[in-house]
């Protein structure tokens, strides 16, 4: 039996008589794979095999049963709708029915099959409630791919980070690098100790200054695999050192405000991440130079009961971002950047936010002299980390 076959069965559930015997032959011979659990807690059990439809006689759902499925039903993940297929008894509405037609309520896709019913009648009642699910289950593998093609762009994204991260410590690496080998050539040509003394100090200098880039790049990616205390303002300050060299060739003025604040709870490596995005995303706007200034500040959320935290203002007075392209500014291959930009930066970035249970907001001019974006990230002292739990084939 393959996985689709067992998605599809429908389980059988009359044990007044011969009912489930008949009713599971009939549906047999009509290409429809039953199974007679025998009791609705094995009928449960089942359910996480995966399930086409439940068909179960009404005298069977108890208060007890009817709490341990509406229990199993609000379980479900998005895409599941679990169709019921409930074989009730005939006679006119009362009282009675109508309680326990409430009763019934929290089951949730609940289809009612007044007894005795025709062969033609119940045989079609169960192939619609299969294209039903069979349609739910196209829609869970939708779904699965989507998440698997979801992580494959933020790879993409963190190797392009790694690039650009390569490119500026590389020029940032060469000039020290530089000043060492023409400080040796210096010591070579020299016949005094004490000026020989003086090029090896600062040669010496020089690759500290090395050292200490190639530290604060590995910082970068240094993953812990679980949150830790982070300090906003020194992930930001770490990040201007890197793009340190650009900053100056493209004559842009750095201001920064870091006030008091208490460390954040998370994930180290992709906080970096976050602020490397903004701050480069922030140089490309002002390729001929401007002004860039970053605050940090201790800060409460507006609009979800006043939760303290961290906001990273960071602002650039570059060309702006078009009201067409703000709407979709969060969304994959949305660029600013046109077909230098790859329109996956901001997402990822937007991503992080969310999984820190955070708020990015944006503001932005195209119209000088006022032109510029302000990007304005909120994060909670003690996020709520989400344990995201996808099930393959449960209801």
């Amino acid at each position: 039996m393959n996985n689709l076959d067992r998605d599809l069965r429908v389980l059988v559930l009359a044990p007044t008589g011969r009912d489930a015997e008949l009713i599971s032959d009939l549906l047999t011979s009509k290409g429809i794979r039953c199974e007679q659990p025998g009791t609705l807690a094995m009928a449960r059990i089942e359910m996480a095999a995966g399930v086409g439809a439940l068909l179960v006689a009404e005298e069977t759902l108890t208060l007890p049963e009817i709490t341990a499925w509406a229990a199993q039903v609000a379980l479900q993940p998005s895409w599941s709708d679990f169709p019921i297929i409930l074989l009730t008894m005939s006679g006119e509405v009362d009282e009675e029915s109508q309680r326990r037609s409430l009763l019934r309520k929290p089951l949730g896709n609940v289809v009612l099959l007044e007894r005795p019913a025709r062969p033609e009648t119940l045989v079609s009642t169960v192939q619609a409630a299969l294209r039903s699910r069979r349609r739910q289950y196209q829609m869970r593998d939708y779904l699965a791919v989507q998440r698997l093609a979801e992580e494959a762009l933020r790879k993409s994204e963190k190797l392009a980070v790694v690039g650009r991260l390569a490119a500026s410590m590389a020029h940032e690496i060469n000039n020290p690098l530089a000043s060492v080998t023409n400080l040796l050539y210096l010591m070579g040509q020299s016949g005094s100790l004490w000026e020989c003394q003086e090029y090896a100090q600062t040669a010496g200098r020089e690759l500290a200054r090395v050292s200490e880039i190639v530290t604060q790049t590995l910082r970068i990616y240094h993953q812990t695999g679980r949150p830790e205390l982070v300090s906003p303002a020194e992930i930001v300050n770490s990040a201007l050192n890197l793009f340190r060299a650009r900053l100056t060739a493209a004559q842009i003025v750095v201001q920064t405000d870091f006030r008091e604040c208490r460390p954040v709870l998370a994930m180290g490596a992709e906080l970096r991440q976050l602020i490397l995005n903004m701050i480069g995303n922030a140089l490309d706007a002002m390729r001929t130079g401007g002004m860039l200034k970053i605050r940090v500040a201790a800060s409460s959320e507006r609009s979800n009961g006043s939760r303290p935290g961290v906001r990273v203002t960071i602002a650039d007075s570059g060309s702006g971002i078009h009201p067409a392209i703000k709407e979709q500014l969060f969304e994959p291959f949305v660029s600013t950047k046109g077909d230098t930009g790859a329109g996956l930066g901001l997402w990822v970035s937007s991503e992080i936010v969310r999984k820190h249970s955070g708020k990015i907001q944006v503001r932005s001019s195209v119209s000088p002299p006022a032109a510029g974006t302000v990007f304005s990230i909120f994060l909670p002292e003690r996020p709520h980390f989400e344990s995201r739990v996808f099930f393959a084939r449960a209801v």
